[in-house]
């Protein structure tokens, strides 16, 4: 993944993840709205691409990695699980906003800007965090999920969601101080 700028905020009310990509912006929104491109990164499901819609997410993480990679025992049970959230803010193909756990976790902001024909700047900010262990929990998924988009955009394989999982949640941890 050379040439990506990656420039993470971590506090224990925000995230800030910033990361440059290999693709046109048309292409990284279609990885946004598109479930089944979705899914190949984070998680798919239903999309109603308008502002009150709702974006679907199901937990498949096992199909994030490329070979056989289980769930670790701590997510397991998450294994399937289907919810939406609602879309607050939809503007193709520059900006999405959605709410986490119903606004429980805060709001989702994905912000898209193109710097070159082929090359996208994202700028990803999960706000009104609920402390340290969600900037933990959060951080170590948004990390991870965005290292995959990159090697997906990329051509990259993806050989371990879940390490990539552990390193990420690693240094959300040590950014707040757990």
């Amino acid at each position: 993944m050379a040439d990506t700028l990656v420039a993470d905020t971590i506090t224990p009310q925000m995230l800030r993840f910033e990361r440059d990509l290999a693709a046109p912006i048309e292409t990284v929104w279609q990885y946004l709205v598109d479930p089944e491109l979705r899914a190949r990164w984070f998680m798919g499901g239903p999309t109603e691409a308008r502002e009150g819609g709702k974006l679907g997410l199901t937990f498949n993480h096992q199909d994030l990695s490329d070979g056989e990679v289980p769930n670790p025992e701590r997510y397991a049970k998450h294994q399937g699980k289907a919810w939406s959230e609602t879309i607050l803010k939809i503007e193709p193909p520059h900006f999405l906003a959605f709410t986490w756990d119903d606004g429980e976790a805060g709001e989702v902001k994905i912000e898209l800007f193109a710097f070159s024909p082929d090359r996208t700047r994202l700028v990803l900010t999960h706000s009104r965090l609920r402390g340290a262990e969600d900037a933990r929990n959060f951080g170590g998924g948004w990390g991870a999920h965005l290292a995959v988009l990159q090697k997906r955009l990329a051509g990259e394989p993806v050989e371990n969601f879940w390490d990539l999982h552990a390193e990420a949640e690693k240094r959300a941890a040590q950014a707040v101080g757990l």
